[in-house]
């Protein structure tokens, strides 16, 4: 039995590599690639991994690219297990400009998943006797095509059900609908927070009154919005609004850095932290993440690093 599973429906192979320079119409010459494997949940077991923690990683396999992404994960000691796809994982791209230092991102759009796939998922869970099921499901980052924008809702729907905690980090319309279903803690940022609110934009001087407004509507128990470098606000009807700020550190890349957060946070609330705490946590490790090069994760020695540094400040406002 497993305290945490996360979920991905739209994993990825992550390719990356360097050049000295991007120039249009050449022949680039570019090192060797180095393979991870990628996608919301998958990262957050493995920023679970990399903090001390462990989970199970279900995400659908496809093709030569899936059957990689499994054997990557095998080699980081992480459980997972897989759905079989009729279509090949997506390969996502990332070239570092050795001249300029500056990285470019090719994401590729996921492989058409059949019904029966994603079923399988809910399915698994559906056939949980109570004493396998986990304490939290982490469903994280986007839907391939094929995958309905409710399949978030519907999962929100079996953990209302059966009684574990869902926590939710995606955007656009499967957002909207897992909030509307209700959900144990969201972590949007402020233009999925507006999105939450029916709005193009917020301002910084209405987001604490939309954020209580989500938790009144019962969209989620616990709010966490991410504010970049600036940390993140926490809500939630018992323990109000407080905001966590970060110190500042030297800055490498913000890849990998809120799913580091995530995974941080969900290792607190296994810990039994307050939630003061896990959002510190969290964002100890998002801000750990940004520490690390390319689309390297957080790693726990920073992570602690700067737990600490925040629990010795404990800067509330």
């Amino acid at each position: 039995m497993h305290e945490i599973i996360t979920i991905t429906l739209n994993p990825a192979l992550d390719k990356s590599t360097h050049v000295h320079q991007v120039l249009p119409e050449k022949k680039l010459r570019c090192e060797e690639p180095v393979y991870e494997p990628g996608g919301g949940g998958i990262n957050v077991s493995r920023a679970l991994k990399k903090l001390g923690g462990s989970s199970c990683s279900w995400f659908l396999e496809g093709g030569p690219s899936g059957q990689k992404l499994s054997e990557l994960l095998k080699e980081e000691g992480i459980d997972f297990w897989t759905v079989k796809t009729k279509n090949w994982s997506r390969e996502n791209l990332m070239v570092m400009e050795d001249s300029t230092g500056n990285q470019y991102r090719f994401g590729m759009p996921g492989p058409y998943t059949l019904e029966e796939e994603w079923q399988a998922c809910l399915n698994r869970l559906e056939d949980f006797k109570d004493e396998e099921l986990p304490k939290y499901v982490i469903a994280s980052g986007s839907l391939p095509p094929g995958v309905p924008d409710d399949f978030y809702m519907r999962l929100a729907e079996i953990a209302n059900r059966r009684k574990f905690k869902l926590v939710v980090d995606t955007s656009g319309e499967a957002l909207l609908k897992a909030a509307g279903e209700g959900v144990y803690l969201l972590k949007p940022n402020l233009g999925e927070l507006a999105a939450l609110a029916g709005k193009e934009e917020i301002s910084a001087l209405e987001q604490e009154e939309i954020a209580n407004r989500v938790l009144e509507e019962g969209k989620c128990q616990v709010l966490v919005v991410s504010l970049g470098p600036r940390g993140a606000m926490l809500a939630s009807k018992d323990h109000g609004v407080s905001y966590i700020v970060p110190p500042t550190v030297p800055p490498k890349s913000a890849v990998g850095a809120g799913d580091s957060m995530v995974a941080g946070m969900v290792l607190g609330l296994v810990r039994g932290y307050s939630l003061d705490e896990v959002v510190r946590y969290g964002v100890a490790a998002g801000t750990a993440a940004t520490m690390t090069p390319g689309s390297e994760l957080c790693r726990k020695e920073d992570t602690d690093e700067i737990y600490h540094w925040l629990q010795e400040h404990k800067v509330r406002l």
